[in-house]
Formats: C-alpha cells, sequence, structure tokens
C-alpha cells in the first residue's frame, strides 16, 4: 500500500494531477458509450442533449484526462532530469486545480444547459443566440478557467528549464539547445567532417517538453481568446442585445481556430509523443537513443510543420483560398508522415538494438500506441486530399478512423506506457499488484479501441456525418452496434486498470494523495507482490 507520508511534493503533486486525469478519463469513456448507444437507439434521450455530451465529450477527454495525465509526468520529469527544483510547487499545484475546475464548468454547460455550439467551436456566432446564455457564459467561463491553468504550467515549466538557482549558466545556449538547434549544427558537421559532436546541455526528452509546450502556449492564446468572443456573446444576451453575428470575419475566425486546434492535434500531441517514446526507448533499452541528433533536428521541424498544417480542415470550405488548401491543407500536412515516420523508426531502432527485451507493461503499451498512430496519421493523411477531403469530410470516417484512432489508440497508450513507467517512481518504488489485470487493460484497451475506431471508420466510408443523427433509419445501424461493442471493451479496460491502481495504492493511500488523514505516519513502503 502507499505510505503517502513518505512522498515527496513533487511526486505528490504528480500523482494529484494522474488521479483527476484517470477520473475524468471514465467520463469521457462514459460520454463515448452513451453516445455509442444513443447512435443505435435515437429515442435514449433528445437531440439538444446529445449534442450537448459531443460538446463536451473532447474537452473532456483532451484536457480534463490527457493534457491532466502529461502536466502531471511532466512536472515530475523536468525537474528530475535536469537535476534542479521545480519553479513554483503552488503554481504547479494551481495549475491542477483550475484545469478541474475549468473542464468541469464545461462539462456542466453541456450537460445540464445544454450548450452545443454547432456541436463544436467551429463556427458558433450564427446559432449562439440558439441557446442559453447561460449555457453560452458557463463554457466560456469554463474554458477561460482552463486556459488560465494551461498558461500557468506552461510558464511553471519554461520557468524551470531555465531558472539560475542552483548554478548560472548563458540562457543563449540552454535555449538553443531546448529548440533543438544543437542537433542540426552536430548533424552538419558530420557532414562536412569537420570537428566533433558537441554534447547538449538539455536531455532529449526536455526539448521534446520544451517545444511541445511553445505550442502548447498559442493553443491556449487561441481557445482562451474564442472563450471569450463567447462570452461577449453571452454578456450581450444578458443585456438584452441583439449583437450582429458578422461583426467577426467568419473566414478569419475558422481559420485562427483550426490553427489553434491543431497545435493540438498536429502540433504539441505529435511532438510531446515523439519525446515520451524516446524516453520510454532508452528507459526500456537502457541505450542511448538511436540517432539522438537526428531525433532533435526532426523536433524543431514538427514544431514549425505544426504552424503550417490548419488549413486541412477548410478543404472543404468555399470561401478558403486555394492556394492554402493546396500549401497548407496537402503539402505541408503530407510531411508529417514524415516526422512521425522519422520518430517511429528511431524508437523501434533503439529497442531493435537492445533485444531481448522483457515484455513490460510500458514497453507493451509503447508498442500499442505506435501501432495507434501508425494507422491514424496515414487517414487522416489520406482525407488531407482535395479530392478524398470531399467524400470524407465531416463524417465519422475524420473522428473514427483518424481522430481517435490517434487519441484512443496512440496518445492513449503512450500515456499508459508513460504511467506504467514512472508508478514506481512517484510512489517509491509500490509495484503494481496483478500482472494480469494489466494485461487485461492491454490487450481490452488494444482490442477495444482499433475496433470502435474502425468501425467508426468504415460508417464514415458508407456516408455517415459525425455530427448528425439517423432518427428512423437503421442503415448505419449495424456499424455502431460493432462500435458499441468494442467501446464496451474500453470500459473493461478501465476498470481492470482503475482495479489494479486502487488495490495497489490502497483506499487510504488514494484519500491521502489529496488531503492527510488522522493517524497517518511515516513508514517504509514495501513492494506488492504481482500475481
Amino acid at each position: 500500500m502507499l505510505q503517502a507520508a513518505n512522498l515527496n511534493p513533487l511526486q505528490r503533486l504528480s500523482l494529484r494531477f494522474a488521479v483527476v486525469s484517470l477520473l475524468f478519463y471514465g467520463l469521457a469513456i462514459l460520454e463515448g458509450m452513451i453516445m455509442r448507444a444513443h447512435q443505435i437507439n435515437y429515442e435514449l434521450m433528445t437531440t439538444p442533449h446529445y449534442f450537448a455530451v459531443m460538446e463536451a465529450h473532447p474537452m473532456v477527454g483532451i484536457f480534463g484526462s490527457s493534457f491532466m495525465l502529461a502536466f502531471g509526468a511532466f512536472y515530475f520529469l523536468v525537474p528530475t532530469l535536469l537535476k534542479k527544483d521545480i519553479y513554483s510547487q503552488r503554481l504547479g499545484e494551481l495549475t491542477w486545480i483550475l484545469m478541474t475546475i475549468g473542464v468541469s464548468i464545461i462539462w456542466i454547460s453541456a450537460f445540464f444547459f445544454r450548450f452545443a455550439a454547432l456541436y463544436t467551436n467551429y463556427w458558433p456566432l450564427p446559432v449562439s443566440k440558439e441557446f442559453s446564455p447561460f449555457g453560452l457564459a458557463a463554457f466560456a467561463i469554463g474554458n477561460i478557467i482552463l486556459m488560465t491553468g494551461v498558461f500557468l504550467f506552461c510558464y511553471n515549466l519554461f520557468a524551470t528549464v531555465f531558472h539560475q538557482r542552483d548554478e548560472k549558466k548563458p540562457i543563449g545556449p540552454m535555449l538553443m539547445s531546448a529548440l533543438g538547434i544543437d542537433g542540426f549544427i552536430n548533424l552538419y558537421r558530420r557532414l562536412i567532417g569537420r570537428g566533433v559532436e558537441k554534447e547538449a546541455i538539455m536531455p532529449l526528452p526536455i526539448v521534446a517538453i520544451f517545444r511541445g509546450t511553445i505550442d502548447t502556449v498559442l493553443d491556449a492564446f487561441v481557445l482562451g481568446g474564442i472563450s471569450l468572443i463567447f462570452l461577449y456573446h453571452a454578456i450581450n444576451s444578458f443585456m438584452g442585445v441583439n449583437l450582429s453575428t458578422d461583426w467577426f470575419d467568419a473566414l478569419l475566425y475558422k481559420n485562427i481556430y483550426w490553427w489553434g486546434l491543431d497545435l493540438i492535434a498536429d502540433g504539441l500531441v505529435l511532438i510531446y509523443v515523439a519525446g515520451t517514446w524516446y524516453l520510454l526507448a532508452t528507459l526500456i533499452s537502457g541505450k542511448e537513443l538511436y540517432m539522438r541528433n537526428v531525433a532533435r533536428a526532426a523536433l524543431l521541424v514538427e514544431l514549425i510543420v505544426s504552424w503550417n498544417v490548419w488549413a486541412h480542415h477548410l478543404l472543404s470550405d468555399q470561401a478558403q483560398p486555394n492556394i492554402m488548401k493546396i500549401i497548407s491543407g496537402e503539402m505541408v500536412t503530407a510531411f508529417e508522415l514524415v516526422t512521425m515516420g522519422i520518430a517511429i523508426f528511431i524508437t523501434l531502432k533503439t529497442l531493435w538494438e537492445a533485444r531481448p527485451l522483457k515484455m513490460t507493461p510500458p514497453l507493451k503499451f509503447l508498442l500499442g500506441g505506435i501501432l495507434g498512430f501508425s494507422l491514424g496519421v496515414p487517414a487522416g493523411i489520406i482525407q488531407a486530399d482535395l479530392g478524398m477531403n470531399r467524400i470524407l469530410h465531416n463524417t465519422q470516417w475524420v473522428i473514427g478512423a483518424h481522430g481517435h484512432m490517434q487519441l484512443l489508440v496512440g496518445l492513449g497508450m503512450t500515456l499508459f506506457a508513460a504511467l506504467y513507467a514512472l508508478f514506481p517512481m512517484l510512489t517509491n518504488n509500490l509495484q503494481l499488484k496483478s500482472k494480469a489485470l494489466t494485461n487485461i487493460h492491454f490487450w481490452t484497451h488494444l482490442i477495444g479501441g482499433v475496433g470502435m475506431a474502425m468501425a467508426m471508420g468504415f460508417a464514415g466510408m458508407d456516408g455517415m456525418l459525425r455530427r448528425a443523427v439517423y432518427p428512423g433509419d437503421n442503415t448505419f445501424q449495424p456499424h455502431m452496434i460493432v462500435a458499441a461493442f468494442f467501446g464496451s471493451l474500453l470500459i473493461v479496460a478501465y476498470l481492470a486498470m482503475m482495479l489494479n491502481i486502487i488495490s495497489s495504492i490502497g483506499i487510504r493511500g488514494l484519500i491521502e494523495i489529496f488531503i492527510k488523514l488522522p493517524g497517518g505516519e511515516r513508514r517504509e513502503t514495501k513492494p506488492a507482490v504481482q500475481t
């Protein structure tokens, strides 16, 4: 059982993020299965309620679960890898608190006030008056609070990387290393055959985290900014003012919105994931990363690519200039196959050089994450084509074969790999009790995630739209029944994981991660015997 009294502040902080993340992940699974069930039986709930669930679902899954777990891991890894103190423990605590409050308010805006701005934030202003101003205001306020928490994380992380409390170092070389420029320099020296490679100042995982956090800042600016627009409309609605919906140019709004949102989907997620793969590959193999200079350089290229790929979301928008569709929407987007391919190759090559390897939970989930991105990224590239986009745009293919395959299988299993790898470090070498439950978690999540994403993808190929309901039409019911079956495996996976973690930590240990209970004392943590 976990002896929470023995935890240091950094361990406790990261565990708080992890616990909240897993709770929100359970909520996201529940929301997903509610939508799966409604797509089988359209009498399960009202249509406005269904679309409200759809509005809350990605915010809970991405920010409440994935971001929360990643931020908690980074708060532990960055000071640990740099061998320095975190800049501010208080800002770290405030981060998870604000993010939790923000996501909760967003969820309330959907479930209770039925806010669903065109079932997305794509261009909600023309229909903003169709929703309760309370719902619009709640969503805006929740998102502003959430993005404030994200900003605090970014500031705290950057300050941790560069603070000079322990020893003085020149900022210039540190910044160059954090951006990966030293990787390019070393590659150039090797190319011309002059000089020797310089040892990088920043560890490679820090480079990935630093670069991904740059996109995180930009994304928070955009999503926080559109929330201010929503709040402006809500205030005018409360005052009875009929605000014109064309005061903000629609095409400009959509480009800004998708630029910011794609900094998540095609920016920081891919950069964070690549860095996590590299860290896990070195931890699992015990070897240096293969082609580490190429990895550093590729991370910088991915950062630049992520700023220029958003237009693939606007390939079917007739007002979007064709030159932007071709360059940003097709050509730059296709380059993500290169950057992701480099990350996959380097990770697998590092593991291959260390064979034979024991198939530990971190290794299994790492390979599962690589499989998810290997399937999901090409699916996205397929739809980022002007011809194919006319067929697949706004269908279940987008959110199934591409979105859920990448996020649920690729990102999800990568995060679980990190969770299993960091669990002993965060709990003073406490081991999970059950190998059987870990295996159940792995196989049911992998099969369930891939199966559900494929079922949704096939439905999209047959024409099922992602933001539509079909009452009285059973054309797509077989696809949704299959998707629901595989989705139910994700519930099994979640329950197996939670049972394993809670039985290993103990209810008391879980509670004492947050508050101290009477009778607690510092004792030696004994590793659990795995079954």
